[in-house]
């Protein structure tokens, strides 16, 4: 019979980390830090979506260029050499040596093109994907995360404050489409205890929330010669979206997978059979249909628990990124709480307006 070893301790990360967040319970903290509001939110405004139209998509990547250039300045520098981490099983990761790859999501590429390319109904087919974060509208990321650094925004931004982050990768593990990626050596858990306090920050996809608050369009929509995408009311989109799938005969998705997000993707081809098309795995998302995360019970009672607490452990950890000196503020200068000015929206586009497909 196998010998068993005396119980040790169990001081794995995760159960450190989740000590350190029940600890900031006894702090004193002011009652408006929550984790629902990260530095820059913006109030007042109403949920967007964007609509892709993936039969004009050519697959040019003027998309993937515009974003890498409009949020360069968000982008990870890390420092070196890393902290050795405990236990030894955690890896660093690390892509700043890596920092021109766009066949992938990477905390250096936050949108890229994903090509489908088969047969249909006898028919060849061809059809590029812009992928990116989806902005549920019930994100499990957000809701999940034990120390509120990941929020959704009232315009339907769904963002990861990297001040406070700590690399705990909880997103992209409830995420359905593992769309978070991490890069170690950067961020606040190198001020806190860099061996067990996380692993580096979280990056992703944040549509342009700077943009949007200065009353301009996501960088990816205002720079894409072809129209492929569009952003609006919510409702307006899911109206838009319809309408356009009725027209070509196609397919919607992102309407209702995880709960319903604010990515909806327009094709003329089945879904499943995209899926079964384009390469995934790490840093690829698929189309698969997504089940709500959020209707789960046990975790929807998880989230009702955690949110003071992680409400309470954001301001914590947003109060140590001050003093640590790394604190920043994004928002567009002035009033800090006025509402941002409308974006500009083609409402004058009739909803069936699409170039044919072949």
């Amino acid at each position: 019979m196998k010998k068993t070893s005396p119980a040790k301790p169990d001081l794995s990360r995760r159960r450190f980390l989740a000590s350190l967040g029940l600890g900031g319970l006894g702090l004193v903290l002011p009652r408006s830090a929550s984790a629902q509001t990260p530095a820059g939110a913006t109030a007042g405004t109403e949920e967007l979506a964007t609509l892709h139209d993936l039969s004009k998509c050519v697959g040019c990547g003027a998309c993937v260029d515009a974003c890498r250039e409009a949020n360069a300045h968000k982008f990870p520098e890390p420092t070196r050499p890393f902290p050795t981490m405990y236990p030894s099983t955690v890896k660093a990761e690390d892509w700043s040596t890596k920092r021109q790859v766009t066949e992938r999501l990477t905390p250096y590429n936050w949108l890229y093109i994903q090509s489908a390319r088969g047969q249909y109904l006898g028919q060849p087919f061809e059809v590029h994907i812009p992928r990116r974060c989806m902005h549920c509208q019930n994100p499990p990321c957000a809701n999940l995360c034990p120390w509120g650094a990941a929020a959704r925004e009232k315009n339907g931004v769904v963002r990861i404050d990297d001040q406070i982050c700590l690399g705990g990768a909880k997103c992209k593990t409830v995420c359905p489409w593992k769309i978070p990626m991490r890069q170690t050596g950067v961020g606040l858990y190198l001020k806190l205890l860099p061996s067990l306090a996380g692993n580096g920050v979280m990056y992703k996809c944040d549509r342009c929330h700077d943009r949007l608050a200065k009353g301009q369009q996501p960088a990816c929509i205002e720079a894409c010669p072809y129209g492929v995408q569009e952003i609006g009311p919510r409702p307006e989109i899911v109206a838009k979206a319809r309408a356009l799938a009725r027209n070509m005969n196609g397919y919607i998705y992102g309407e209702t997978e995880n709960g319903g997000t604010n990515s909806l993707y327009v094709s003329p081809v089945p879904f499943d059979i995209l899926d079964a098309a384009v390469t995934t795995g790490p840093g690829k998302p698929d189309f698969a249909k997504a089940p709500d995360m959020m209707a789960d019970e046990t975790r929807m009672a998880y989230a009702a628990l955690l949110a003071p607490v992680a409400g309470i452990v954001a301001g914590a950890l947003r109060i140590g990124s001050r003093l640590a000196g790394d604190d920043k503020d994004d928002r567009p200068d002035g009033d800090k709480n006025e509402r941002p000015p409308s974006i500009p929206l083609d409402t004058d586009k009739p909803a069936d307006s699409k170039e044919p497909w072949s």
